[in-house]
């Protein structure tokens, strides 16, 4: 297998660091599994330190080096330090204590009464399972999950996806209606929709443990808890398996690059020290996001963490992870103020290269677990390799997210004006991606929908969207805004290098930002929902938006158009026309926002070529100006080149299919 710099001659004055990077990581998966053992077999914290019965007793264990004494307190003992529940030491900072079965109930409330050399305090076990919150007093407990009937699994927990199609969603904000939607609601209502579209992969975000809703899951307390806002273990398991059911993988947003600081509901001084798992100083804390920093160097860490993508994948059968900001995990300074614009960044002295292990190690486990599983990660660096493989030098992931390409989106639309978008400048940064490198390209994502930012469908039509989204209204800002945002979301999936993301609702362009209940906006959920019904009505424009965007991702999926090559035949900045093939299809867009070209020339594979989806068509609430019966065939021209002629509308895209 070549090495990175095999590939990519940029990379050779970086050969022997891209040498090392390897040599560390395989050190540490030796250091970890043995000479020649797996990951899978050495990592088992979870099953060693999660609450679970042995003997017929309920088995509590904690390592927690600094501390003096522990206790285990709950509703079974009124919530008081007793001798008879102290953990006992049992060597190596572990602590443990085994309670019979019939003293402590199925859905018990617990938590720890650390006490440590000047100090003491209330605390969730690291590797609680499961966390609830008072409704009244807002505090966060342990409780005991072990349901006499665990859930009985109907569908195959593997699911091979070649290209992803992914859907991104947030369960809680997954409703229509005002509050917290369930796992139980999300099965019912959404997945049936998200398979109707033709998605191949669902990831969900904010599915771990965290004590602010509003942080949307980015602030985590309990990493090894399913939130217990959105229900039981079981019904997310429900979710999962109907999703398998649909042949529809599910990812899970992982969060990995930080923890909350907040100590009465997670790590952060578990027993009184700072450095448990995080760095000690000014590197143990995050100074933009204020949560504390993993020492990825320290064994414990390490070993917590990859437990922690090996529990989630066997105990919910989920299909991979989208590593979260990993970015700030790659780099000492967490890429703060940096514009990447040379190579030396990615194997200098700012480097976390204890990072970089951890990652790659995250990586080889979860191919060990599950072959076929996906992870995705969320770098705005370019760092090379991340997406390579280990033996090639690089960090692992299958795929890297194309963070540029929402960005370049948002300055086109806000700096430039129509007649000044250039079809060759457009091409480039939609397709400018590394080719050792698998990517899922998106136009949006959450990001871009939470209050303080605008969707594309925001930027492009703004409070026309409360007044003129009916079809009886008559609006050329509308009329504008819903042509480009079918043509923006169908360049971005056609020129995107292995896979598409797209975030829920943002299909049909839904009409509100996301804006989480809190102090400013008194504690609201009118912003923190979806509003799937106004996508179902004929009167609306929403509706044609979701057909079209429908209509993309099944040919998409059933063509399997990602895993073709795609090559520019036509990029006219004075006609503003891009046409380019993938495989047996032609996509060609008419970004001129005046000008309609009746028999457009260009070159083009030779051949018969019928249109099998137009944008302008009635169906998505176009103005239906062209014919999609007409077969087009290419002729000679004199120089001998193929050329086809077309109808093209102005603000419209068609896709044409090769026939013969």
């Amino acid at each position: 297998m070549k090495m990175l710099y095999d590939n990519d001659p940029w990379l050779n004055p970086f050969k022997g660091a891209i040498e090392a990077r390897k040599r560390r990581i395989l050190a540490a998966k030796r250091a970890i599994a043995g000479e020649k053992g797996r990951l899978y077999d050495a990592v088992n914290n979870h099953l060693y330190y999660t609450l679970h019965t042995e003997g017929g007793c309920r088995v509590f264990r904690e390592w927690a080096p600094t501390a003096s004494r522990i206790y285990l307190i709950g509703d079974f003992n009124g919530w008081k330090k007793t001798e008879r529940y102290a953990l006992q030491p049992t060597g190596g900072g572990n602590w443990e204590i085994r309670v019979p079965v019939d003293e402590i109930a199925h859905g018990s409330l617990y938590k720890w009464y650390v006490e440590w050399p000047g100090g003491g305090g209330e605390r969730i076990p690291a590797y609680a399972t499961r966390c609830v919150q008072d409704p009244v007093t807002k505090v966060f407990s342990a409780q005991v999950w072990e349901p006499q009937q665990p859930y009985a699994w109907r569908n195959d927990g593997r699911i091979k996806v070649e290209n992803p199609l992914i859907y991104e969603t947030h369960i809680g904000m997954s409703g229509e209606q005002e509050g917290v939607a369930t796992f139980v609601s999300f099965r019912e209502n959404v997945l049936p929709r998200i398979a109707d579209l033709g998605y191949n992969t669902i990831q969900i975000m904010a599915l771990q443990e965290h004590p602010y809703y509003g942080s949307f899951g980015y602030q985590v307390s309990n990493f090894f808890a399913l939130s217990s806002r959105y229900g039981t273990p079981e019904e997310f398991k429900e979710l999962v398996d109907a999703a398998h059911g649909c042949g529809i993988a599910v990812i899970m947003d992982i969060v990995h690059s930080h923890a909350v600081k907040n100590e009465a509901e997670g790590l952060s001084r578990l027993d009184g020290s700072y450095t448990t798992y995080f760095h000690e100083g000014a590197r143990g804390n995050h100074p933009a996001w204020d949560s504390r920093c993993f020492d990825y160097g320290k064994g414990q860490t390490q070993y917590f963490l990859l437990a922690n993508c090996k529990y989630w994948m066997e105990e919910y059968h989920l299909d991979g992870f989208r590593f979260d900001g990993v970015t700030s995990m790659l780099y000492l300074d967490h890429g703060l103020g940096r514009d990447f614009s040379g190579y030396g960044q990615y194997f200098d002295s700012g480097v976390d290269e204890d990072a970089v292990t951890y990652l790659a190690l995250a990586n080889i486990l979860i191919k060990e677990i599950n072959p076929d599983s996906i992870t995705i990660a969320e770098d705005m660096s370019g760092m090379a390799g991340l997406a390579a493989p280990v033996a090639c030098g690089g960090v692992g992931f299958d795929y890297r997210m194309s963070m540029g390409v929402p960005d370049m989106w948002i300055k086109i639309i806000k700096e430039t004006d129509d007649h000044d978008w250039s079809m060759g400048n457009l091409w480039y940064e939609l397709t400018n991606k590394r080719a050792d490198e698998r990517t899922v390209s998106y136009a949006e994502c959450h990001d871009q929908a939470l209050v303080g930012d605008k969707t594309i469908i925001f930027r492009l039509i703004d409070k026309q969207m409360y007044y003129s989204m009916d079809k009886a209204s008559q609006s050329q800002i509308v009329d504008r805004g819903l042509a480009l945002h079918k043509m923006i979301r169908l360049v971005t999936l056609a020129t995107a290098g292995d896979g598409y993301l797209n975030f829920m609702g943002n299909e049909f362009g839904h009409p509100e930002w996301i804006d989480f209940p809190r102090e400013g906006n008194g504690w609201s959920y009118a912003h923190a929902r979806r509003l799937w019904s106004i996508s179902d009505r004929d009167d609306l424009h929403y509706k044609a938006l979701r057909e079209f965007d429908k209509d993309m991702i099944h040919l998409f999926a059933k063509e399997k158009l990602l895993q073709k090559g795609h090559y520019c035949w036509c990029a006219d900045d004075a006609a503003k026309i891009l046409a380019f093939t993938r495989g047996d299809y032609l996509f060609v867009f008419n970004f001129n926002p005046e000008q309609s070209f009746a028999d457009y020339a260009f070159k083009a594979p030779q051949g018969s070529w019928q249109i099998v989806l137009d944008s302008d068509s009635a169906r998505y609430d176009g103005f239906c100006r062209n014919d999609s019966s007409v077969v087009h065939t290419t002729l000679t021209n004199r120089k001998g080149d193929q050329m086809l002629m077309l109808y093209l509308p102005s603000r419209t895209v068609i896709v044409l299919k090769k026939i013969s």
